[in-house]
C-alpha cells in the first residue's frame, strides 16, 4: 500500500476492517481520500452498513450475533 493511493482492492479490505478493528491513522486517512475520490467504493461502504444493520434487526438472529458483526 503506498503512502497516499490505495487500490478499490485495497480500499476494500480496510472497509471490511474498520467493522472489525479501529483502524490505524495511516489507514484513516488514505481510505478518506480514497473515499473522496471512488464512488464505487463509497457505494460499498454503504452497502456493507445497510447490511450490518439489517442483520442487526433480523427476528432470526441470536444473542452472540452483535460480536460476530
Amino acid at each position: 500500500m503506498s503512502t497516499l493511493s490505495l487500490s478499490c482492492r485495497e480500499a476494500s479490505r480496510l472497509i471490511s476492517e474498520s467493522r472489525d478493528r479501529p483502524l490505524g491513522l495511516g489507514e484513516q486517512v488514505t481510505l478518506r481520500i480514497h473515499l473522496g475520490l471512488c464512488t464505487a467504493c463509497t457505494r460499498f461502504t454503504r452497502q456493507l452498513d445497510f447490511l450490518r444493520e439489517a442483520m442487526k434487526s433480523y427476528p432470526g438472529r441470536d444473542d452472540d450475533a452483535d460480536r460476530r458483526l
